[in-house]
């Protein structure tokens, strides 16, 4: 090899320590800089002069200043059995940025041997670190996601060998991790399936379909949904993923998930019966009753016992319409019917109701609204009524003496929704503090743990709680001092914006008319023959049939302007005959159809307007309702005949 010149060599050190892209630095024991290369001032961004005016203890960054200054003297203590150190750490440049420098210091000593400069040399690896720490992240992720996965993750290699699997692999196979490490993944899968996997998963991702059981360390067979994924480094595909999903706990859920549908159906279907059953033999007893107060003279004792009659049906007739109620709310079967909604007249005809029994205890009744409620908003009113109806009864079946009020108030107003709030409160007997708790709860009274003083089924706070909640709103009770209650309750309506519609729902008087020709299609005798005397009572001329089938032949012989049809009929029933009807008749020659059924649901009325009917009326039938259709019926006749 060439002998280098002395100057030469300086020369060419020299040409390192200028070029060098690694920091040179030469450092005193105290350090103090005493000299920098450019490759180091680029890397700290201070100039040599700055550099010389810090100590070098002062760059290091602060949670790793004492480790590498614990290192240091440990160099100094060694030396010198240890000449050179390596320490990899986060220094401070002149911009306030992190950089991370692998550096290496030896000891130069002086002509006494004596130690007395650090000789450094620095490499920022900010880059590598970065990339480092990206990456360490990317594992941590990884191991997290496989760790807490809810499904098992099964890495095989491409023998189909198990290489790692995390803890929900662990639970369903029975077995850990280092049982099944090297081991064959046929013992869970089955050979067959092993060997479609390795030749033909990468092809033919149906595959995994045939995967639908992992057998359990114990012998039982965990049913699955399996994916399988490839596992791909540097565009090779070495090994694969199996993803098993357990599916048994799923397959519960749908079981119960079906199971929840079909006692609801029959739930829904068993209401609907109970409804027919019930109100039809009260059809008889209420309409019954209703004619003889209408349409018969009597005397006094007469008057009292069908008075008697009539009140017993219809408490009756309360207590299964709650039953009907509470259960439709529970089956999840209610729905609002919004409407214009007038606040004020619904309390007013709350009280209405419910003033012939306060007035019999002597009790006052009263209300206010505040004048910044709109006077229409957007609501179910039939069921803000309901809810209204519940809490005054109760107030005046648990009041003796002094009497009611109602109050209704705005609690605020957010674009076109409006929360309002009622309070009704009696002077009663009151609720006992440990008693709050129970009211809201279905067949609950207040008095049931003492005696039966009061009627009813203990539902109507139940069913008020539950249409509360659907209107959007809650109900509880206001704690207070001395006798008496208040229930408290909010509901959410929205703006009504379009004006009034003027309706004259009181006139209901017989029109001097022609007669109308009436059709009565039913099969129950008591029925036929409430319906038909309301109708003849009127002057009209009804006709009886007691099947779908009777019906078409009829309305083919005769004109007729009312079909009272009964929805349930042997033969054909209603539903089916309404549908012929329509399908045979002109529009304009076929009557009126109003469904007369036992069935008081809304998904019932629904129907029967599907079907083709134009109106619906529950049983048991009262007149009003009849009176109604009919004065339909002859306006709409009056109209056609201008």
């Amino acid at each position: 090899m060439e002998r280098i010149q002395i100057d030469d060599e300086y020369s060419y050190l020299q040409h390192v320590y200028a070029h060098a892209p690694f920091g040179i630095a030469m450092i005193t024991r105290k350090g103090i800089w005493v000299k920098a290369n450019p490759a180091l001032t680029r890397i700290l961004g201070y100039s040599v002069e700055e550099l010389k005016k810090k100590r070098f203890d002062k760059l290091i960054y602060p949670d790793d200043r004492q480790r590498n200054i614990s290192q240091l003297k440990t160099l100094l203590q060694n030396y010198p059995e240890q000449n050179e150190i390596e320490i990899e750490g986060r220094y401070i440049r002149k911009d306030g940025q992190i950089v991370w420098a692998s550096i290496h210091i030896s000891l130069m000593p002086d002509k006494a041997g004596t130690p007395q400069y650090y000789i450094v040399t620095v490499n920022d690896i900010s880059q590598n670190k970065a990339a480092e720490q990206k990456l360490q992240e990317t594992v941590e992720r990884y191991t997290s996601l496989k760790r807490y996965n809810h499904d098992a993750i099964i890495s095989l290699d491409l023998n189909g060998n198990i290489l790692n699997a995390n803890t929900r692999a662990e639970q369903m196979t029975g077995c850990h991790v280092s049982e099944m490490a090297g081991k064959s993944i046929a013992r869970f899968i089955g050979e067959r399936n092993l060997q479609r996997v390795l030749r033909e998963a990468l092809d033919n991702p149906a595959i995994e379909q045939e995967i639908n059981t992992i057998r359990h360390k114990d012998g039982h067979m965990v049913e699955v949904i399996t994916t399988l994924a490839p596992i791909i480094i540097n565009n090779k595909n070495v090994g694969f993923y199996i993803i098993a999903k357990d599916f048994t706990e799923q397959r519960q859920l749908i079981m119960a998930k079906e199971l929840a549908e079909n006692t609801n159906k029959a739930k829904s279907e068993f209401l609907a019966m109970m409804s027919h059953e019930i109100r039809t033999p009260m059809n008889g007893v209420i309409g019954m009753t209703d004619l003889l107060e209408t349409t018969t003279e009597l005397d006094d004792e007469q008057k009292e016992y069908i008075e008697i009659i009539r009140k017993s049906g219809e408490t009756l007739l309360a207590i299964i319409n709650d039953i009907l109620d509470f259960s439709k709310v529970e089956a999840g079967m209610t729905e609002l019917q919004e409407d214009e909604l007038d606040v004020k007249l619904c309390i007013q005809e709350t009280l209405d109701v419910l003033s012939a029994k306060a007035s019999a205890k002597q009790l006052e009744m009263s209300f206010s609204v505040d004048e910044d409620i709109p006077e229409l908003l957007y609501g179910d009113s039939k069921r803000l009524k309901q809810v209204l109806m519940n809490l005054v009864g109760n107030a005046v079946k648990f009041t003796l003496h002094g009497g009611i009020t109602v109050s209704a108030r705005k609690l605020y107003e957010e674009g076109d929704l409006v929360d309002l709030e009622f309070k009704v409160s009696d002077t009663g007997i009151g609720i006992p503090d440990n008693k709050l708790e129970a009211i809201f709860e279905p067949f609950s009274q207040v008095d049931n743990f003492m005696t039966r003083n009061y009627e009813g089924t203990g539902l109507g706070l139940a069913i008020s709680k539950k249409l509360v909640n659907v209107m959007g709103g809650s109900i509880w009770v206001e704690k207070k001092e001395g006798p008496g209650t208040t229930f408290v309750f909010t509901v959410l309506l929205r703006k009504y914006d379009q004006p009034r519609n003027p309706k004259d729902c009181k006139d209901q008087h017989q029109s001097d008319a022609d007669p109308l020709n009436i059709l009565i299609a039913e099969d129950n005798e008591i029925n036929q023959i409430v319906l038909r005397k309301m109708l003849e009572k009127q002057g009209h001329t009804v006709t009886v049939v007691t099947n779908g089938h009777d019906v078409l032949r009829t309305v083919e012989q005769s004109s007729y302007d009312v079909v009272f049809m009964d929805v349930q009929m042997p033969g054909l029933n209603g539903l089916e005959a309404t549908r012929k009807l329509r399908a045979c008749l002109p529009k304009d020659k076929c009557p009126m159809i109003v469904a007369v059924t036992a069935n008081a649901l809304k998904e019932d009325r629904d129907i029967c307007l599907t079907a083709g009917m134009d109106d619906y009326i529950s049983k048991p039938v009262k007149s009003q309702p009849v009176l109604a259709v009919l004065e339909r019926v002859i306006r709409e006749r009056e109209l056609k005949t201008r």
